[in-house]
Protein backbone atom coordinates (compact mmCIF):
# COMPACT_ATOMS: atom_id res chain seq x y z
CA UNK A 1 0.00 0.00 0.00
CA UNK A 2 0.99 3.66 -0.51
CA UNK A 3 3.07 5.46 2.39
CA UNK A 4 1.30 8.60 1.48
CA UNK A 5 -1.67 9.88 3.44
CA UNK A 6 -4.66 8.53 2.35
CA UNK A 7 -8.43 8.50 3.70
CA UNK A 8 -9.24 9.03 7.14
CA UNK A 9 -12.69 8.28 8.02
CA UNK A 10 -14.03 9.16 11.60
CA UNK A 11 -17.20 7.52 12.55
CA UNK A 12 -16.86 3.56 12.67
CA UNK A 13 -20.70 3.12 12.11
CA UNK A 14 -22.28 0.92 8.98
CA UNK A 15 -21.91 4.21 6.84
CA UNK A 16 -18.04 4.32 7.67
CA UNK A 17 -17.52 0.73 7.56
CA UNK A 18 -19.46 0.73 3.96
CA UNK A 19 -17.06 3.48 2.80
CA UNK A 20 -13.69 1.68 3.74
CA UNK A 21 -14.74 -1.69 1.97
CA UNK A 22 -16.12 -0.05 -0.71
CA UNK A 23 -12.93 1.79 -1.55
CA UNK A 24 -11.05 -1.47 -1.55
CA UNK A 25 -13.86 -3.23 -4.15
CA UNK A 26 -13.28 0.08 -6.33
CA UNK A 27 -9.20 -0.67 -6.02
CA UNK A 28 -8.29 2.24 -3.91
CA UNK A 29 -4.57 2.34 -3.27
CA UNK A 30 -3.60 4.16 -0.32
CA UNK A 31 -4.23 3.90 3.40
CA UNK A 32 -7.80 3.52 4.81
CA UNK A 33 -8.16 4.22 8.35
CA UNK A 34 -11.45 3.74 10.38
CA UNK A 35 -11.18 6.02 13.70
CA UNK A 36 -14.14 5.08 16.23
CA UNK A 37 -15.19 6.23 19.70
CA UNK A 38 -16.52 3.31 20.44
CA UNK A 39 -14.60 0.20 21.29
CA UNK A 40 -16.50 -1.96 18.58
CA UNK A 41 -15.71 -2.68 14.82
CA UNK A 42 -18.79 -1.21 12.53
CA UNK A 43 -22.28 -3.04 13.67
CA UNK A 44 -25.73 -2.94 12.89
CA UNK A 45 -27.70 -0.24 14.90
CA UNK A 46 -31.38 -1.40 13.60
CA UNK A 47 -31.85 -4.50 15.46
CA UNK A 48 -31.10 -2.58 18.77
CA UNK A 49 -34.57 -2.05 19.85
CA UNK A 50 -36.33 -4.80 18.03
CA UNK A 51 -34.43 -8.46 18.38
CA UNK A 52 -31.56 -7.50 20.71
CA UNK A 53 -33.60 -6.49 23.02
CA UNK A 54 -35.89 -9.46 22.75
CA UNK A 55 -32.68 -12.01 23.36
CA UNK A 56 -33.07 -13.17 19.77
CA UNK A 57 -30.19 -11.62 18.65
CA UNK A 58 -26.85 -11.58 20.30
CA UNK A 59 -23.92 -9.37 20.47
CA UNK A 60 -21.74 -11.33 17.95
CA UNK A 61 -24.67 -11.29 15.12
CA UNK A 62 -24.53 -7.74 15.45
CA UNK A 63 -21.42 -6.94 13.74
CA UNK A 64 -21.40 -6.24 10.03
CA UNK A 65 -18.11 -8.27 9.42
CA UNK A 66 -15.32 -9.62 11.31
CA UNK A 67 -12.16 -8.21 12.22
CA UNK A 68 -10.11 -10.73 9.99
CA UNK A 69 -12.14 -9.46 7.17
CA UNK A 70 -10.51 -5.93 7.92
CA UNK A 71 -6.95 -7.16 8.24
CA UNK A 72 -7.55 -9.04 5.07
CA UNK A 73 -8.46 -5.68 3.18
CA UNK A 74 -5.82 -3.80 4.76
CA UNK A 75 -8.24 -1.40 6.79
CA UNK A 76 -6.64 0.45 9.61
CA UNK A 77 -8.76 0.74 12.89
CA UNK A 78 -7.96 3.06 15.33
CA UNK A 79 -11.29 2.05 18.36
CA UNK A 80 -12.00 3.59 21.35
CA UNK A 81 -10.63 6.74 19.98
CA UNK A 82 -12.01 9.95 19.87
CA UNK A 83 -10.76 12.89 17.21
CA UNK A 84 -10.78 16.23 18.76
CA UNK A 85 -9.92 18.43 15.58
CA UNK A 86 -9.33 18.68 12.25
CA UNK A 87 -6.45 20.89 10.43
CA UNK A 88 -7.65 21.48 7.27
CA UNK A 89 -4.49 23.63 6.93
CA UNK A 90 -1.60 20.86 7.49
CA UNK A 91 -4.89 18.24 6.39
CA UNK A 92 -4.94 15.99 9.71
CA UNK A 93 -6.81 14.88 12.27
CA UNK A 94 -5.69 15.27 15.84
CA UNK A 95 -7.05 12.45 18.34
CA UNK A 96 -7.80 12.02 21.76
CA UNK A 97 -4.47 10.24 22.24
CA UNK A 98 -2.73 13.08 20.82
CA UNK A 99 -2.09 11.63 17.77
CA UNK A 100 -2.13 13.22 14.79
CA UNK A 101 -2.82 11.46 11.69
CA UNK A 102 -2.57 12.64 8.07
CA UNK A 103 -4.99 12.52 5.55
CA UNK A 104 -5.35 13.24 1.55
CA UNK A 105 -9.21 12.59 1.47
CA UNK A 106 -11.26 13.28 4.87
CA UNK A 107 -14.47 11.72 5.46
CA UNK A 108 -17.14 12.26 8.85
CA UNK A 109 -19.45 9.47 9.29
CA UNK A 110 -19.88 10.76 13.01
CA UNK A 111 -23.36 10.40 13.19
CA UNK A 112 -25.95 11.58 15.86
CA UNK A 113 -26.29 11.22 19.13
CA UNK A 114 -30.00 10.74 21.42
CA UNK A 115 -31.47 13.73 22.54
CA UNK A 116 -31.20 14.49 25.83
CA UNK A 117 -34.20 15.42 28.05
CA UNK A 118 -33.22 18.51 29.44
CA UNK A 119 -35.41 18.18 33.08
CA UNK A 120 -33.56 17.36 36.54
CA UNK A 121 -32.98 13.60 36.97
CA UNK A 122 -32.85 12.86 33.19
CA UNK A 123 -29.67 11.24 34.78
CA UNK A 124 -30.82 8.97 37.29
CA UNK A 125 -29.67 5.45 36.98
CA UNK A 126 -33.24 3.98 35.78
CA UNK A 127 -33.40 6.70 33.11
CA UNK A 128 -32.18 5.74 29.59
CA UNK A 129 -31.82 6.65 25.99
CA UNK A 130 -30.73 4.11 23.26
CA UNK A 131 -28.49 4.35 19.97
CA UNK A 132 -25.04 2.56 21.04
CA UNK A 133 -24.66 -1.59 21.86
CA UNK A 134 -23.68 -0.04 25.58
CA UNK A 135 -27.12 1.53 25.42
CA UNK A 136 -29.33 -1.62 24.44
CA UNK A 137 -27.20 -3.63 27.04
CA UNK A 138 -27.85 -1.59 29.55
CA UNK A 139 -31.74 -1.19 28.69
CA UNK A 140 -31.61 -4.91 28.04
CA UNK A 141 -30.39 -5.73 31.82
CA UNK A 142 -32.59 -3.18 33.39
CA UNK A 143 -35.64 -5.04 31.13
CA UNK A 144 -35.69 -8.26 33.63
CA UNK A 145 -36.65 -6.23 36.61
CA UNK A 146 -38.79 -3.52 35.21
CA UNK A 147 -42.58 -4.11 35.84
CA UNK A 148 -43.99 -0.77 34.60
CA UNK A 149 -42.10 0.85 31.98
CA UNK A 150 -42.63 4.97 30.62
CA UNK A 151 -41.15 5.72 26.90
CA UNK A 152 -41.14 9.82 26.44
CA UNK A 153 -41.47 9.97 22.15
CA UNK A 154 -44.03 7.98 19.98
CA UNK A 155 -41.82 7.80 17.19
CA UNK A 156 -40.46 4.63 15.65
CA UNK A 157 -37.52 3.93 18.09
CA UNK A 158 -40.19 4.67 20.89
CA UNK A 159 -42.59 2.38 19.81
CA UNK A 160 -40.26 -0.47 18.85
CA UNK A 161 -39.28 -0.66 22.23
CA UNK A 162 -42.99 -0.40 23.23
CA UNK A 163 -43.34 -3.77 21.46
CA UNK A 164 -40.43 -4.95 22.35
CA UNK A 165 -41.13 -4.54 26.55
CA UNK A 166 -44.78 -5.61 26.21
CA UNK A 167 -43.42 -8.73 24.52
CA UNK A 168 -41.50 -9.69 27.57
CA UNK A 169 -44.14 -8.64 29.85
CA UNK A 170 -43.81 -5.52 30.78
CA UNK A 171 -46.57 -2.75 31.32
CA UNK A 172 -45.96 -0.02 28.93
CA UNK A 173 -46.88 3.79 28.39
CA UNK A 174 -45.67 5.85 25.91
CA UNK A 175 -46.07 9.87 26.05
CA UNK A 176 -46.42 11.79 23.10
CA UNK A 177 -45.91 15.18 23.08
CA UNK A 178 -47.44 15.80 19.70
CA UNK A 179 -51.41 15.67 18.41
CA UNK A 180 -50.29 12.00 17.19
CA UNK A 181 -47.23 9.67 17.51
CA UNK A 182 -45.41 9.63 14.35
CA UNK A 183 -46.35 13.13 13.18
CA UNK A 184 -42.61 13.59 11.33
CA UNK A 185 -43.22 10.38 9.27
CA UNK A 186 -46.56 8.99 8.17
CA UNK A 187 -49.99 10.69 7.68
CA UNK A 188 -52.69 9.93 10.56
CA UNK A 189 -53.98 7.06 8.92
CA UNK A 190 -50.98 5.42 9.69
CA UNK A 191 -49.95 6.71 12.79
CA UNK A 192 -53.46 5.83 14.12
CA UNK A 193 -53.27 2.35 13.22
CA UNK A 194 -49.96 1.83 14.82
CA UNK A 195 -51.36 3.64 18.15
CA UNK A 196 -54.22 1.14 17.54
CA UNK A 197 -52.30 -1.69 17.01
CA UNK A 198 -50.10 -1.14 20.38
CA UNK A 199 -53.50 -0.10 22.49
CA UNK A 200 -54.67 -3.77 21.59
CA UNK A 201 -51.42 -5.15 23.07
CA UNK A 202 -52.11 -3.39 26.31
CA UNK A 203 -49.60 -0.23 26.06
CA UNK A 204 -51.19 2.68 27.22
CA UNK A 205 -50.97 5.55 24.02
CA UNK A 206 -51.08 8.79 25.29
CA UNK A 207 -50.90 12.16 22.63
CA UNK A 208 -51.10 15.27 23.68
CA UNK A 209 -48.78 14.73 26.69
CA UNK A 210 -46.17 16.62 27.91
CA UNK A 211 -43.83 15.85 30.54
CA UNK A 212 -42.83 18.83 32.93
CA UNK A 213 -41.32 17.10 35.72
CA UNK A 214 -39.99 13.66 36.78
CA UNK A 215 -39.89 12.48 40.58
CA UNK A 216 -37.99 10.70 42.88
CA UNK A 217 -34.72 10.51 45.18
CA UNK A 218 -32.06 7.83 43.76
CA UNK A 219 -34.19 6.86 41.00
CA UNK A 220 -37.06 8.53 38.69
CA UNK A 221 -40.22 7.01 40.15
CA UNK A 222 -42.81 8.72 39.12
CA UNK A 223 -43.10 11.17 36.12
CA UNK A 224 -45.54 14.25 36.49
CA UNK A 225 -47.16 15.66 33.16
CA UNK A 226 -48.61 19.22 32.41
CA UNK A 227 -51.53 19.17 34.32
CA UNK A 228 -50.30 17.48 37.07
CA UNK A 229 -51.47 13.97 36.81
CA UNK A 230 -48.18 11.52 37.90
CA UNK A 231 -47.37 8.38 36.23
CA UNK A 232 -45.67 5.77 38.97
CA UNK A 233 -42.72 3.94 36.81
CA UNK A 234 -39.72 1.56 37.39
CA UNK A 235 -37.85 2.96 34.55
CA UNK A 236 -38.71 5.77 31.45
CA UNK A 237 -36.85 5.88 28.48
CA UNK A 238 -36.25 8.90 26.26
CA UNK A 239 -36.85 8.15 22.53
CA UNK A 240 -37.08 12.04 21.60
CA UNK A 241 -34.87 12.16 18.44
CA UNK A 242 -31.38 12.47 17.29
CA UNK A 243 -28.92 15.26 17.00
CA UNK A 244 -26.48 14.85 14.28
CA UNK A 245 -22.78 15.13 15.62
CA UNK A 246 -21.52 18.14 13.58
CA UNK A 247 -18.80 19.60 15.99
CA UNK A 248 -16.07 18.75 14.10
CA UNK A 249 -17.26 20.28 11.44
CA UNK A 250 -18.39 23.31 12.67
CA UNK A 251 -14.94 23.53 14.85
CA UNK A 252 -13.17 23.05 11.26
CA UNK A 253 -15.33 26.16 9.68
CA UNK A 254 -17.13 23.72 7.41
CA UNK A 255 -20.87 24.26 6.28
CA UNK A 256 -23.50 22.93 8.56
CA UNK A 257 -26.68 23.91 9.06
CA UNK A 258 -29.18 20.92 10.37
CA UNK A 259 -26.20 18.50 9.58
CA UNK A 260 -22.65 18.63 7.52
CA UNK A 261 -23.78 20.46 4.59
CA UNK A 262 -22.53 18.06 1.27
CA UNK A 263 -23.02 18.18 -2.30
CA UNK A 264 -24.70 15.20 -4.50
CA UNK A 265 -20.82 13.72 -4.31
CA UNK A 266 -20.81 13.64 -0.42
CA UNK A 267 -18.44 16.56 -0.52
CA UNK A 268 -18.56 19.60 2.28
CA UNK A 269 -17.23 22.76 1.56
CA UNK A 270 -13.77 21.52 1.51
CA UNK A 271 -13.24 18.96 -1.27
CA UNK A 272 -10.87 17.14 0.56
CA UNK A 273 -13.57 16.52 3.23
CA UNK A 274 -16.52 14.56 2.79
CA UNK A 275 -19.90 13.31 4.99
CA UNK A 276 -21.76 10.37 4.78
CA UNK A 277 -25.07 9.13 7.09
CA UNK A 278 -27.28 10.43 9.59
CA UNK A 279 -24.91 13.46 10.11
CA UNK A 280 -24.91 14.63 6.62
CA UNK A 281 -26.95 17.00 4.94
CA UNK A 282 -26.99 16.22 1.23
CA UNK A 283 -27.74 17.97 -1.80
CA UNK A 284 -30.41 15.25 -3.54
CA UNK A 285 -31.46 15.77 -6.92
CA UNK A 286 -34.60 14.01 -6.76
CA UNK A 287 -36.32 16.80 -4.24
CA UNK A 288 -34.02 19.41 -5.00
CA UNK A 289 -33.00 20.51 -1.68
CA UNK A 290 -30.69 18.99 0.91
CA UNK A 291 -31.87 16.85 3.31
CA UNK A 292 -30.71 15.17 6.19
CA UNK A 293 -32.31 11.05 6.72
CA UNK A 294 -31.76 9.13 9.37
CA UNK A 295 -31.98 5.58 8.00
CA UNK A 296 -29.20 2.79 7.47
CA UNK A 297 -30.26 2.60 3.16
CA UNK A 298 -29.26 5.99 3.22
CA UNK A 299 -25.74 5.83 5.59
CA UNK A 300 -24.25 2.77 2.61
CA UNK A 301 -25.43 4.94 -0.14
CA UNK A 302 -23.83 7.31 0.50
CA UNK A 303 -20.81 5.69 1.34
CA UNK A 304 -20.87 4.32 -1.91
CA UNK A 305 -21.17 7.50 -3.58
CA UNK A 306 -18.56 9.56 -1.31
CA UNK A 307 -15.77 5.78 -2.04
CA UNK A 308 -16.34 6.82 -6.12
CA UNK A 309 -15.94 10.86 -5.80
CA UNK A 310 -12.80 9.49 -3.81
CA UNK A 311 -11.85 6.83 -6.65
CA UNK A 312 -11.91 9.95 -9.86
CA UNK A 313 -15.54 8.03 -10.64
CA UNK A 314 -18.31 10.22 -9.48
CA UNK A 315 -22.17 9.41 -8.92
CA UNK A 316 -24.66 11.69 -8.41
CA UNK A 317 -26.60 10.67 -4.83
CA UNK A 318 -29.97 10.00 -6.62
CA UNK A 319 -31.46 7.38 -4.04
CA UNK A 320 -35.01 7.47 -3.15
CA UNK A 321 -35.20 7.36 0.40
CA UNK A 322 -36.37 4.17 2.52
CA UNK A 323 -36.92 3.51 6.26
CA UNK A 324 -38.12 0.03 8.25
CA UNK A 325 -39.70 -0.42 11.32
CA UNK A 326 -40.71 -3.87 12.79
CA UNK A 327 -43.10 -3.67 15.72
CA UNK A 328 -44.65 -7.03 16.88
CA UNK A 329 -45.88 -9.44 13.66
CA UNK A 330 -45.80 -6.00 11.49
CA UNK A 331 -43.49 -5.20 9.03
CA UNK A 332 -43.69 -1.50 8.05
CA UNK A 333 -41.59 -0.11 5.17
CA UNK A 334 -41.33 3.24 3.74
CA UNK A 335 -40.32 4.77 0.87
CA UNK A 336 -40.00 8.74 -0.05
CA UNK A 337 -41.13 11.51 1.69
CA UNK A 338 -44.53 12.39 2.30
CA UNK A 339 -44.00 16.55 2.70
CA UNK A 340 -46.44 18.52 1.09
CA UNK A 341 -48.60 15.30 0.23
CA UNK A 342 -52.47 16.93 -0.59
CA UNK A 343 -54.17 13.40 -1.17
CA UNK A 344 -53.96 9.84 0.65
CA UNK A 345 -54.69 6.72 -1.26
CA UNK A 346 -54.97 3.48 0.79
CA UNK A 347 -54.63 0.38 -1.28
CA UNK A 348 -55.65 -3.15 0.51
CA UNK A 349 -57.25 -3.01 4.69
CA UNK A 350 -56.04 -1.21 7.52
CA UNK A 351 -57.99 -3.64 9.96
CA UNK A 352 -56.39 -6.93 7.33
CA UNK A 353 -53.08 -5.31 8.76
CA UNK A 354 -51.71 -5.55 5.04
CA UNK A 355 -51.94 -2.24 3.09
CA UNK A 356 -50.55 0.47 1.45
CA UNK A 357 -50.79 4.08 1.90
CA UNK A 358 -49.96 5.95 -1.07
CA UNK A 359 -48.81 10.13 -1.16
CA UNK A 360 -49.54 11.70 -3.54
CA UNK A 361 -49.36 15.56 -5.04
CA UNK A 362 -51.12 16.71 -8.08
CA UNK A 363 -51.26 13.49 -9.04
CA UNK A 364 -48.36 12.23 -8.76
CA UNK A 365 -46.98 9.40 -6.01
CA UNK A 366 -44.15 11.05 -3.61
CA UNK A 367 -44.08 8.72 -1.16
CA UNK A 368 -45.57 5.12 -0.08
CA UNK A 369 -45.91 3.70 3.45
CA UNK A 370 -46.78 -0.12 3.09
CA UNK A 371 -47.34 -2.54 6.31
CA UNK A 372 -46.71 -6.91 5.02
CA UNK A 373 -46.78 -5.98 1.54
CA UNK A 374 -42.72 -6.50 0.86
CA UNK A 375 -43.69 -7.46 -2.63
CA UNK A 376 -45.62 -4.01 -3.57
CA UNK A 377 -43.05 -2.13 -1.51
CA UNK A 378 -40.15 -3.22 -4.11
CA UNK A 379 -42.79 -1.97 -7.00
CA UNK A 380 -43.66 1.29 -4.91
CA UNK A 381 -39.90 2.40 -5.05
CA UNK A 382 -39.94 2.14 -8.64
CA UNK A 383 -42.76 4.33 -8.83
CA UNK A 384 -41.55 7.08 -6.96
CA UNK A 385 -38.07 7.24 -9.09
CA UNK A 386 -40.40 7.54 -12.38
CA UNK A 387 -42.23 10.19 -10.39
CA UNK A 388 -45.23 8.90 -11.83
CA UNK A 389 -48.75 10.31 -11.64
CA UNK A 390 -50.92 7.04 -11.49
CA UNK A 391 -54.99 5.99 -11.64
CA UNK A 392 -56.20 6.78 -8.31
CA UNK A 393 -59.21 4.30 -8.83
CA UNK A 394 -56.30 1.91 -10.10
CA UNK A 395 -54.02 2.65 -6.83
CA UNK A 396 -56.69 1.83 -4.92
CA UNK A 397 -57.77 -1.05 -6.29
CA UNK A 398 -56.31 -4.49 -4.86
CA UNK A 399 -57.09 -6.51 -7.93
CA UNK A 400 -54.77 -3.89 -10.46
CA UNK A 401 -51.04 -5.07 -10.07
CA UNK A 402 -49.07 -2.37 -8.73
CA UNK A 403 -46.52 -3.13 -11.24
CA UNK A 404 -49.08 -2.16 -14.12
CA UNK A 405 -48.74 1.35 -13.07
CA UNK A 406 -45.08 1.71 -13.35
CA UNK A 407 -44.45 3.46 -17.34
CA UNK A 408 -42.65 1.34 -19.72
CA UNK A 409 -39.45 1.66 -19.32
Amino acid sequence: MAEQPGVVIVGAGQAGGELAFTLRSKGYPGSVTLIGREPHLPYQRPPLSKDFLLGKTGVDSLFVRPASAYDKHDIDRLLDVEVTHIDRTTKAVICSTGEHLAYDKLVLATGGTARKCALPGSDKPNAYSLRSMADAERLQRALDGVKTLVIVGGGYIGLEIAAAATTLGVATTILEAAPRILTRTTGPEVATFFEEQHRGRGVDVRTSARVVALHGDTAVDEIELAGGERLACDAVIFGIGLIPETTLASNAGLDTVNGVRVDTGMRTSDPDILAVGDCAESEHTLYDRHIRLESVPNALEQARVAAATICGDPVEYTAVPWFWSDQYDLKFQAVGLSTGYDEVVIRGCLTDNSFLACYLKRGEVISVDAVNRPAEFMVAKRLIKQRASVDRAALADDAVPLKSLLRPT
